[in-house]
């Protein structure tokens, strides 16, 4: 297994909680990495960028006192999502801060600038990089993160398109950095399966949405518990880069979700406003297809707990198969 340092010995179960757009705050990524996996949360989720210094001081202090009060447990550590690309005019000046911080991980999306990477490693951060495909992920290696994040088909938001079993299989001949895997996994099973196919963490979003800590609209949270993989919809008309979102949020919006038209990708932006041109679309909600088995609204602890028994039943029954 291709962990790096700061993730070894800390971790319950081998589980990266993704970072959710305008839902992840400081009390889900605080809870995540109480319950034993790491949390992360995109800094254009503080704002203004002032607001990101306070978040960063928040999570260091109350994991500090947590694990000093609490030597026995699994404390994990946390993650910032940047996003790497053009109109995010506070890329540098967030980094400063994430620097500032000694943030333990930093998650890229989009494109992996070398900067951020050679920011992080001079205090021995590590940078994980997500991509859809290899020719990203070769561009990804080139610029030395320590990890990728392989978004396969099924994962929430901005996802690709290729099976994880392709995927995971062509990246890990020529990789052998930490391999993240995100793609409709909902429960420990998944979390198994995952390692399984030589993935070293299970990347998962949208089962932390139907959480008490999530700062997610009520609503979000019951379309989630009430909503499968049949409800959901892979489009790009939204941002102008292809991703899965609830038919129900988007039928609710007035629009016909088994007939939606393609983006204007000119209309993608990321600002000091922390979000996309895209404004009216702020109640289409993304989900994964791995919402199936939410039954209800729970805590942090409470779905990790039973994440941790299903991931430990699964590995029995592969043993017990195997031997």
């Amino acid at each position: 297994m291709a962990l790096p340092e700061v993730l070894q010995n800390n971790l319950r179960i081998p589980v990266v909680g993704s970072p959710l757009f305008l839902v992840s705050g400081p009390e889900l990524v605080i809870a995540q990495c109480k319950a034993g996996i790491v949390g992360s949360f995109p800094a254009l989720n503080a704002r203004p960028s002032e607001v990101l210094d306070e978040w960063l001081t928040r999570i260091n202090t109350e994991l500090d006192e947590y694990k000093a009060a609490n030597p026995d447990k699994y404390v994990a550590p946390y993650a910032v999502n940047q996003i790497c690309h053009a109109s995010n005019d506070r890329l540098q000046t967030d980094m400063e801060i994430c620097v500032k911080h000694k943030v333990p991980i930093i998650i890229t999306s989009l494109r992996p600038p070398e900067f951020i990477v050679e920011a992080a490693h001079s205090y021995g951060g590590v940078v994980f990089h997500d991509v859809i495909n290899v020719k990203h992920a070769k561009k990804a290696a080139e610029q030395g993160v320590d990890g990728l994040i392989l978004v396969c088909a099924g994962a929430g938001g901005h996802a690709g398109a290729l099976s994880p079993f392709a995927l995971v299989r062509e990246v890990k001949q020529w990789f052998d950095g930490t391999i993240l895997l995100s793609g409709a996994m909902g429960d420990g099973f998944c979390v198994a399966s995952a390692l399984a196919m030589g993935a070293d963490l299970a990347y998962i979003g949208s089962r932390f949405i139907a959480t008490e800590e999530a700062n997610a609209d009520q609503g979000y949270k019951d379309m989630l518990v009430e909503s499968a993989a049949d409800d959901i919809v892979y489009s790009s008309l939204f941002t102008g880069v292809e991703g899965n979102y609830l038919k129900p949020s988007i039928a609710k919006a007035g629009l016909d979700p088994d007939n939606l038209p393609d983006a204007d990708k000119s209309k993608m932006n990321f600002g000091s406003g922390g979000n996309m041109k895209t404004k009216a679309w702020k109640d289409i909600w993304g989900s994964g297809q791995g919402i199936g088995g939410i039954e209800k609204v729970q805590s942090i602890e409470e779905v990790v707990a039973e994440m941790e028994r299903d991931y430990r039943a699964a590995i029995d029954s592969l043993v017990q198969r195997a031997s």
